[in-house]
């Protein structure tokens, strides 16, 4: 069984008046729309996402951000939750839309077996590992354009997407994905997937991250 605990939210700074609250509850509301993810369902990888993110007056989440995670796919799950939610908020007048919100959503499997803590621990370990290679040829496209030094060439770069599969169709997806956020008002979530096919080298996502993410 999977189960989604949603813990009180905490506003951080000092504020006495009331809090936001979500119309039908936060914890309903994760309940009705979470998707355990695939990497962390099969890997038996729990645990608790801090979620930071910021309502304006309309109830809209206009930025959000893991703040602290298990450094899986759990954490980006927690965010598209978080994300989702956004336009449901009723936020009371004396709210200070500047100040962070922070929402701890806990992810237990009650039927997970198989997997000692040694193999769980070694799966975040290997997904950490991935994204620290992700994260190295999407630096070394955004050094080239701001002419800093690369750190990598680019035949490294190019051999770094290859090896994680990123090719012509899976950013033709992530630009998808990209598009279905804009639907979904989440526009923080579809520009940084606008930039993630900006930065591994391909022009796909130009016109979307001119006309969204100035």
């Amino acid at each position: 069984m999977r189960r989604f605990f949603l813990f009180l939210l905490v506003i951080v700074g000092f504020q006495l008046q009331a809090q936001p609250s979500l119309k039908g509850g936060l914890g309903p509301f994760v309940q009705n729309n979470k998707l355990y993810p695939s990497y962390s369902l099969a890997n038996c990888i729990q645990g608790t996402v801090n979620i930071a993110f910021k309502l304006d007056r309309k109830g809209n989440v206009y930025y959000s951000e893991v703040r602290k995670g298990v450094g899986t796919d759990l954490d980006d799950e927690a965010l598209r939750l978080i994300r989702m939610s956004s336009g449901r908020w009723l936020v009371p007048k004396d709210h200070d839309t500047t100040l962070s919100i922070i929402a701890p959503i806990n992810f237990t499997l009650s039927d997970c077996a198989g997997k000692s803590a040694r193999e769980v621990k070694a799966a975040i370990e290997a997904y950490k590992a991935t994204t620290d290679l992700t994260n190295t040829v999407l630096n070394y496209y955004r050094n080239v354009e701001l002419g800093k030094p690369p750190g990598i060439t680019q035949a490294k770069a190019a051999e770094l997407q290859k090896t994680l599969g990123i090719d012509d169709a899976y950013l033709e997806r992530r630009l998808e994905d990209g598009k279905k956020k804009l639907k979904q008002k989440d526009t923080q979530g579809a520009c940084e997937d606008f930039k993630f096919v900006k930065y591994m080298g391909s022009k796909l996502a130009d016109d979307w991250l001119a006309k969204y993410c100035k």
